[in-house]
């Protein structure tokens, strides 16, 4: 069944929660009491710890194992938690697993002699663990032709399937944080899914210091399976005792067979982008495998860095978009219009400012992070290099991230986004063939820029048809101007940084550069894009999230299953 953009059902009536006690629909209405911005600040803080240490593990792996074959074999095996960490725990398993819990929450009204949250998790888990426990079991047994497929040029192809059994491990490991992950959010807890990424690299971290001399850079394959035990003991305590204590007793109506087909319509574009996007990294890795060992490495540790600001970035569209997902089921797309415009001009100005820094002081940048130990000055040279090009395609990283929220907000199937990252990555493919024949890793680099922008420019061109109507032009002229200022910005710092001799201190005078010649520029120009400032667009409260008011809102009495999707959840309920 779909739904005309912008088109909501009719909320059902709603009893008042007991005294003392917060009914679980009213746990899906955000930023009540002024809570979004505490859970908001929160997850975005253990969201950077978790980026930082991921900064902190490639620097000791730079450090210790240097760029060349052995990195290129773990990098190869790197592949299976990347793709398992997009479907199990941030996309797909959320999709399926954060509306089914929700509606076991609501039912729990009914006076059932039998707890149907429990009732799911007994008729859910088993199979799931039983189902990707023998997934994982074929992947290790078949490690050595999944490899070959990969990566058919690569130098040490057998240290590469040791490497690919240990991580394989994660399939199942990843299976169990994502039911984890999913069923907190369900029922309003968000700091122990915040924290995986945090325990995660922990574990990576730990697993190197402690097993390099004798397994070398199998240690850190090793680590991707202790992190995954982490990521599941996180979080199972907290479920644990949510399962043992039920705590919400909603007045919420019984839940309709219609909202389990509209989750499983939304199964299939969900896991389809997902597939597309992450898949942008198989065939870098592909193209780069036949070109001399290093290669791989350079492109892993060019995108992890110049991915920094992207993530910064969608951090902002990620904390505002159970608000989005909200006013829409509210029956306001103009509120939600207007959120995702003041997002996305956001984001892209954070994310244009980091990569004007990323691209004026590249070196200076890779030479302050890495260079040392195995990682000598050639290595240094060839990332950078690959860097300032990834760096391209970051804006277009960005508005895909940010654009996708907009198709996902309402509860129908949508098919055009991953068409448009089948497009670009099609693109990527075609690009990248030329591109690695002539200029090795830094054509690579620039073919996947140029396929991620071509799907940012059709996920750009088809928002106005969708749930949130954005207006393309004005949000186009204004992305314009910013990345003219950003361009500027880029010039300025990669003049100012060739004075300076220490890199610590040329990374500062880039960065402080160019954020003056960027502000300069856009408080300068005509028909400048209107940015709001930072914390009063992170942190503020929507029409319908007063502290004090006499009754429900419209969005809270939206029903139960119309939260948003793909493991984003409104924030409305106590850290545990």
């Amino acid at each position: 069944m779909t739904r005309q953009p912008g088109a909501v059902p009719a909320a059902a009536p709603r009893a008042a929660p007991a005294p003392g006690r917060r009914a679980h629909a009213r746990a899906a209405a955000p930023g009540g009491g002024g809570f979004l911005a505490k859970a908001a600040a929160v997850t975005a803080g253990l969201t950077a710890a978790g980026a930082l240490l991921g900064l902190v593990r490639d620097q000791i792996m730079a450090g210790y194992f240097g760029a060349g074959a052995g990195t290129d074999a773990f990098l190869v095996a790197w592949t299976v938690p990347e793709f398992a960490s997009t479907l199990l725990i941030e996309d797909a398993m959320a999709l399926i697993l954060v509306p089914a819990f929700s509606r076991a929450l609501a039912r729990r009204s009914a006076g059932l002699s039998d707890d149907p949250v429990r009732a799911l998790v007994r008729g859910t888990l088993p199979r799931i663990v039983l189902a990707l426990g023998i997934a994982a079991v074929v992947l290790i047994v078949a490690a050595p032709l999944l490899v070959a497929a990969l990566a058919p040029g690569l130098p040490d192809p057998a240290l590469a399937v040791d490497c690919t059994r240990l991580t394989g491990t994660c399939v199942l490991s990843f299976a169990l944080v994502g039911y984890c992950s999913a069923a907190l959010r369900a029922h309003g807890r968000f700091l122990p899914p915040a924290a995986i990424y945090v325990a995660y690299n922990v574990g990576i971290i730990g697993t190197v210091l402690v097993l390099r001399g004798p397994w070398g850079v199998r240690s850190a394959a090793a680590g991707v399976a202790v992190g995954g035990v982490l990521m599941v003991l996180v979080q199972a305590p907290t479920l644990l005792r949510e399962l043992r204590t039920p705590r919400y007793r909603p007045s919420a109506p019984a839940v309709t067979g219609e909202g389990r087909v509209l989750v499983l319509g939304l199964i299939a574009p969900v896991v389809a982008f997902s597939l597309c996007r992450q898949s942008q990294t198989l065939i870098e890795r592909f193209l780069a495998s036949p070109l001399p060992a290093g290669a791989i490495s350079h492109l892993n540790y060019a995108q992890k860095v110049a991915q920094m600001p992207m993530i910064l970035s969608l951090m902002l569209c990620t904390v505002s978009f159970p608000v989005v997902a909200r006013a829409l089921a509210a029956g306001d797309p103009e509120a939600a219009r207007r959120r995702v415009e003041r997002d996305l001009l956001l984001a892209a100005v954070v994310v244009l400012v980091g990569s004007s820094t990323v691209i004026a002081a590249a070196p200076r940048i890779v030479e302050l992070l890495f260079e040392r130990g195995e990682f000598t000055g050639a290595d240094t040279t060839a990332t950078a290099a690959v860097m300032r090009v990834y760096a391209l395609g970051l804006l277009g990283q960005t508005m895909v991230g940010a654009l996708v929220r907009c198709y996902f907000s309402a509860a129908r199937p949508l098919w055009y986004p991953a068409a448009a990252m089948a497009a670009g990555l099609l693109t990527t493919a075609a690009a990248g063939v030329p591109g690695a024949h002539y200029w090795g890793a830094v054509g690579i680099a620039a073919a996947n820029a140029l396929g991620i922008t071509l799907s940012a420019v059709l996920l750009l061109r088809g928002a106005h048809r969708q749930a949130v109507p954005i207006h393309v032009g004005r949000l186009g002229e204004g992305l314009l101007r910013l990345a003219t200022a950003s361009a500027w910005a880029t010039g300025a710092g990669w003049l100012c940084q060739l004075a300076v001799g220490s890199a610590v201190l040329a990374v500062a005078v880039t960065g402080l550069v160019v954020v003056g010649v960027f502000l300069l520029f856009i408080a300068c120009a005509a028909k400048a894009p209107e940015i709001p400032p930072l914390p009063r667009s992170a942190f503020r409260r929507t029409p319908h999230a007063r502290r004090h008011r006499a009754a429900p809102s419209a969005a809270e009495a939206a029903p139960v299953e119309a939260a948003p999707v793909g493991g984003d959840v409104p924030l409305d309920h106590g850290h545990r």
